[in-house]
C-alpha cells in the first residue's frame, strides 16, 4: 500500500509539472535555453536563460532567483516554463559559478553568507538584472523578479533596495525585514504567495509584512494557501515529498501568470 501511494504521489507531481507548463506544440518548438556565464567584480557567475523566438525580439523579462541550493534542474525547468508562455526568463546566480550546494549544511552556509551580507546580495541581484537586460531578444524596460524560498526573500530585498522593476513575486519566501530596512523605496507591485502552515515564515510574519506594506503605501496582493507548507511548489525528488502541494502549486503558478500579464502588458 505504501509503495502504491508513493508511486501515485510521484505520478501526480510529474503530471502537475507537465500541466502548468503546457503550451501549444508550435510555441515550444522555438525555445532556446542556455547557461550564461557572466562576471561580478572579476568572479564568474553562471545563470540560465530561455526564451521562445516565436514571440518576437522584444520580450518582457522575468528574473528568477533560485532557492537556497542554487540553480539546478528545478529552476531551469521554471525558466523554460516561463519561456513557453512568451517571457524571456533568466535565472540569476547569487552564489557563483560551480557553487551548487548538495547538502542542507552547505545550503545553509551559502544562503547564510548573503543573509548576513545584504550589500553583497543586492550587488549580485543588480548584476544579474543587468545581464538579463542585455540579452538578445528582450525588452529591458519590462521586468518582473520572482523567487522561491531563499529566492523569495532575496526578491523582497531587491524590492526594498529600490530596484526599478514592474513587480516582485515571492513564492514561500522568507518574509522578515532586516533591522533598519523598510519598504519606502519600492517602485513596483508585490505579490506574496505563501502557505498557511509554513514553519519557516509563519503567519505572524505574513501579518507583520502586510502591516509594513500598508504603512509604506505599497501596491501589493497576498495569496495564502490553506495547509500548504514551506517549499510547497518544489516537486523535485530530493526534497521532502510531504512539502509538495499540487493544488497550491497550480494556484500560485496561475496567480503568477495573471500578475505577469497585468504587470508586463
Amino acid at each position: 500500500m505504501l509503495r502504491r501511494l508513493f508511486l501515485l504521489g510521484l505520478l501526480l507531481c510529474v503530471t502537475v509539472a507537465s500541466v502548468i507548463g503546457l503550451t501549444a506544440a508550435g510555441a515550444k518548438a522555438d525555445i532556446i535555453a542556455e547557461s550564461v556565464v557572466y562576471e561580478i567584480e572579476g568572479q564568474p557567475y553562471e545563470g540560465y536563460f530561455a526564451l521562445n523566438t516565436g514571440f518576437g525580439d522584444q520580450q518582457p523579462v522575468v528574473l528568477l532567483v533560485h532557492d537556497w541550493d542554487g540553480i539546478d534542474e528545478y529552476e531551469q525547468r521554471r525558466v523554460q516554463m516561463l519561456a513557453e508562455r512568451g517571457y524571456a526568463a533568466f535565472a540569476v546566480d547569487l552564489y557563483g559559478q560551480g557553487v551548487r550546494p548538495t547538502t542542507t549544511e552547505e545550503a545553509q552556509a551559502q544562503s547564510g553568507k548573503l543573509y548576513g551580507d545584504r550589500v553583497a546580495m543586492r550587488q549580485r541581484l543588480f548584476a544579474g538584472l543587468a545581464q538579463a537586460q542585455g540579452m538578445a531578444g528582450v525588452d529591458p524596460e519590462k521586468v518582473v523578479a520572482i523567487g522561491y524560498c531563499f529566492g523569495g526573500a532575496s526578491v523582497l530585498e531587491f524590492a526594498r533596495a529600490g530596484a526599478d522593476l514592474d513587480g516582485f513575486v515571492s513564492f514561500h519566501g522568507g518574509l522578515e525585514t532586516p533591522e533598519g530596512q523598510d519598504y519606502s523605496a519600492v517602485t513596483g507591485s508585490l505579490l506574496i504567495l505563501h502557505g498557511s502552515d509554513d514553519p519557516v515564515a509563519p503567519m505572524t510574519q505574513v501579518a507583520a509584512l502586510a502591516d509594513q506594506l500598508n504603512t509604506a503605501g505599497v501596491d501589493y496582493d497576498m495569496e495564502v494557501y490553506g495547509g500548504a507548507r514551506h517549499a510547497f511548489t518544489v516537486w523535485t525528488a530530493d526534497r521532502e515529498s510531504s512539502r509538495y502541494n499540487a493544488k497550491a502549486d497550480i494556484q500560485s503558478w496561475n496567480a503568477l501568470m495573471t500578475f505577469l500579464e497585468k504587470s508586463l502588458s
